[in-house]
């Protein structure tokens, strides 16, 4: 596997996204199966794991201590605070929740879950915005001090809140989705990472499986996927979404390579900065996502992909109209 910087770390080009292995994208999974997609992933080279004190409510953090501990100085390991389920009356909800003392909780509830005594990259998942970014991060940045975390990162945030919180303590990374169907990033997050030598971390980088291959069929989604609500996969939209694909499914055949592959690819190819966290439940999958770092395309055929997949040809918005109201879009 391809080398590729994160901040003073060198990972892999491609790394695990782990929120799949507990859930989001349909029934849950098994211990077994987490533990076979996590060694899989190790044995064949990943060595950026990312996780969150949000995913499964801690049970991913709970996998990925559970599975990999034995393996710490394998890989970088990126886990996230500042949101995470918090116990009502009613039931775990999620919180977001930026304050100091929330983010130092966070930050010790992973720690224990992980095994570990310290997390390579911390991001703070989500911006509170009732809290200044500037507070939040020098939370995080007391942690790097405590010898609890080493690098910060920021997850979903605009360039103008980067700025602020790079003006309190360096950023190694800023992660939010990007893909060739979610080009937000390139409006002026990364210009503003690349000004300040921030790696750009892409979530999602398979558009949530609608460029993995077969046609998606929503109807059978189970009834908490989180994909349900979002607008592109409603059906005013996402049949017009699925037009996109049989040329797009060509030009990978003609590259030879899958279309997982091809997507990951294009996401390679536009920068050394960029680092894609395809994440997956099943090793198949996993496998055949890490033969994208192989594929080469030249710019005739990435100018193709952008023509054909991108911001105006896309049927739908990202979120729900409630969700924007949580990440931070202003001057995106």
């Amino acid at each position: 596997m391809q080398q590729r910087p994160l901040g003073p770390f060198s990972v892999s080009a491609i790394g695990l996204g782990c929120m799949n292995i507990c859930h989001a994208y349909g029934a849950p999974v098994s211990k077994e199966q987490a533990e076979r997609v996590l060694l899989t992933a190790l044995d064949n080279g990943v060595t950026h794991f990312d996780t969150a004190a949000l995913y499964g409510f801690g049970a991913s953090e709970t996998h990925v201590g559970n599975v990999l501990a034995k393996h710490r100085s394998q890989f970088t390991l990126a886990s996230k605070g500042g949101m995470a389920g918090v116990q009502f009356d009613d039931g775990v909800k999620r919180v977001i929740d930026g304050r100091p003392e929330a983010i130092r909780k966070n930050c010790e509830d992973s720690l224990r879950r992980l095994k570990t005594d310290v997390i390579d990259l911390y991001y703070l998942h989500r911006w509170d915005k009732q809290v200044p970014v500037e507070e939040s991060v020098g939370a995080m940045s007391d942690l790097v001090r405590a010898g609890k975390v080493r690098t910060l990162g920021l997850s979903e945030v605009s360039a103008a809140t980067l700025r602020k919180a790079q003006a309190v303590h360096p950023i190694t990374a800023l992660q939010t989705e990007y893909s060739l169907w979610t080009r937000n990033p390139e409006i002026a997050v990364l210009e503003t990472c690349r000004e300040f030598g921030i790696a750009f971390v892409a979530f999602s980088p398979l558009a949530r499986g609608f460029l993995c291959g077969p046609d998606l069929n929503v109807g059978s989604f189970d009834p908490k996927d989180i994909r349900l609500p979002m607008p592109r996969f409603k059906p005013e939209h996402f049949g017009r979404n699925l037009q996109l694909l049989p040329a797009y499914r060509a030009i990978a055949q003609e590259v030879g390579c899958t279309p997982a592959q091809l997507a990951l690819a294009w996401l390679l190819h536009q920068g050394p900065d960029i680092l894609p966290i395809p994440g997956t439940a099943r090793e198949a999958h996993l496998l055949d996502n890490l033969g994208a770092a192989d594929v080469k395309l030249d710019a005739a055929t990435l100018a193709r992909l952008d023509a054909l997949i991108n911001q105006k040809t896309v049927s739908g918005n990202r979120y729900t109209e409630q969700a924007n109201k949580e990440i931070d879009t202003e001057a995106y």
